[in-house]
């Protein structure tokens, strides 16, 4: 069984229920997984995978296990996949320490990770809570260290197999080398190629299995440090080939040698569903409960909706009724507007005076948000017709850089220039959207019932003009909508 602090568990869950109203046994699933669970299960779980198993809805799981890192139950991992071969690269416990050049050591091929799809956040049980195996890596066997600790099951071939299961079935051999030592590796082969290569650093090589040779037993003496084998590509003939690899470094390698078979290719990879860096920094809870998480630099993101509100006449709201009386009703628009904003899968940046800045992962739920937050709006006013607020939203979509400033996890860039700029060409209860916005799959129909008026603009620091779709409170007579190009 299992060693628990028995007592830590209990405090901890216990803040876990009280944090917020859950669905009926979800919390006791958790418990139930932390007490029963696999090692394997314990380490990098996948909140979206955890999620199908366990029958909880995922955007309550991902806050789960927020909350239950926040509180200690669990160490949130941030975790940097190669697109390629599905290899962990680089994993880290902070944001701060992200770095979004890496290379990656297997496929000996650099990368600018974005957070989009190659930053994937998952959770492993906290060692004060229970120890498992993965806490400490040294003392993994080989095939545990380079396949489970080293790679993500969430890399699929065309067939759904995990790519790293193939990788483990093609290991033909694998050893630890201390450093200056040398290890002795045997290999039969009929054909094919040969792939050596270091699971944490750079030294690899190919051998190509001629077939055409004699049969004969080999030996191949091969220097490796952290840069490269020696020799790092060659041809052998088929039979037992036996490599002494002498580590050349100062630091441990384990190293593996692949059989592949003649024609081998890398296959396309795809991956199953995961928490990418993109997806959490768009969640309300994340942002709550993570303030100090910081990025000294700057890490992008290729794709993301951004969503600025702004209120029309405030200072002559703050006159007519008075400072208290207007920041009273400013808060509780702020309060609805983050409600609506959550509700479709998205995050308050910042309030900046009277207006808001929001962040959604596709353009459609930033759509659906802004009807919503406009209808929200109209509602609220009803009920105090002589104090009515006056919304204004514009939303574009396109590449930010995530990077902290003045303790806030912020986003820069040009698309958060236009965003802003869309916003203002709104006129009361307007929604003013960008055309990349318009044209995403999904949007003409969530806009199709109301009136939508395209147009061009000149936006301050864009060269050409700009199109943009102007969407009034004003619902379309039966089914007509426009559609085109502006003129």
């Amino acid at each position: 069984m299992p060693e628990i602090n028995e007592g830590l568990l209990d405090e901890r869950l216990a803040a876990l229920e009280a944090a917020k109203a859950w669905s009926p046994r979800v919390v006791s699933k958790l418990e139930n997984h932390i007490r029963a669970a696999d090692d394997v299960d314990l380490f990098r779980i996948n909140p979206c995978t955890f999620a199908v198993r366990k029958g909880v809805g995922e955007a309550e799981t991902i806050d789960l296990f927020l909350h239950a890192s926040a509180l200690g139950l669990f160490v949130m991992d941030w975790i940097l996949l190669c697109p390629l071969c599905s290899c962990v690269i680089d994993s880290f416990q902070a944001l701060r320490n992200l770095d979004s050049h890496c290379r990656c050591n297997i496929c000996h091929v650099d990368f600018d990770a974005a957070l989009d799809d190659q930053i994937a956040v998952a959770f492993t049980i906290n060692p004060d809570i229970r120890r498992i195996a993965y806490h400490d890596p040294e003392s993994l066997s080989l095939a545990d260290y380079s396949y489970r600790y080293k790679a993500a099951l969430e890399g699929l071939m065309p067939d759904g197999a995990p790519f790293t299961a193939l990788k483990e079935m093609a290991t033909a051999a694998l050893s630890r080398l201390e450093p200056g030592t040398t290890a002795s590796m045997d290999v039969s082969v009929e054909g094919g190629l040969l792939r050596g290569f270091s699971v944490d650093y750079d030294p690899g090589f190919w051998l190509t299995v001629d077939p055409a040779l004699p049969a004969a037993e080999q030996r191949i003496s091969m220097r490796c440090d952290d840069t490269a084998c020696d020799p790092a590509e060659g041809t052998v003939a088929p039979g037992r080939v036996t490599f002494d690899i002498i580590n050349a470094s100062t630091r441990r390698h384990v190293f593996a040698i692949l059989a592949l078979p003649p024609g081998a290719t890398l296959p396309p990879l795809h991956f199953a569903p995961f928490l990418s860096g993109k997806q959490l920094l768009t969640t309300q809870t994340f942002r709550d409960l993570f303030r100090s998480e910081a990025t000294s630099h700057g890490i992008g993101i290729r794709d993301i909706t951004l969503l600025f509100t702004d209120l029309k006449g405030s200072t002559a709201l703050y006159d007519r009724i008075g400072d208290l009386n207007a920041f009273s009703l400013v808060q509780q628009h702020f309060d609805r507007l983050q409600h609506v904003t959550v509700r479709h899968d998205g995050a308050i940046i910042k309030t900046i005076g009277d207006a808001v800045m929001a962040a959604f992962r596709t353009p459609t739920d930033a759509v659906r948000a802004a009807l919503e937050m406009r209808a929200e709006i109209a509602s609220f006013n009803s009920g105090s017709p002589d104090a009515k607020l006056i919304l204004k939203i514009g939303l574009h979509n396109g590449a930010v850089i995530a990077v902290t400033l003045n303790d806030r996890l912020d986003y820069f860039g040009q698309t958060v220039n236009i965003a802003a700029r869309v916003q203002n060409l709104a006129d009361a209860d307007e929604i003013v959207v960008s055309q990349d916005v318009y044209e995403s799959a999904g949007v003409p129909d969530e806009l199709a019932p109301f009136a939508v008026e395209p147009s061009k603009t000149q936006l301050r620091g864009v060269e050409q003009e700009f199109s943009v779709f102007r969407v009034s409170s004003a619902r379309m007579v039966g089914q007509l909508a426009v559609s085109g190009t502006p003129t």
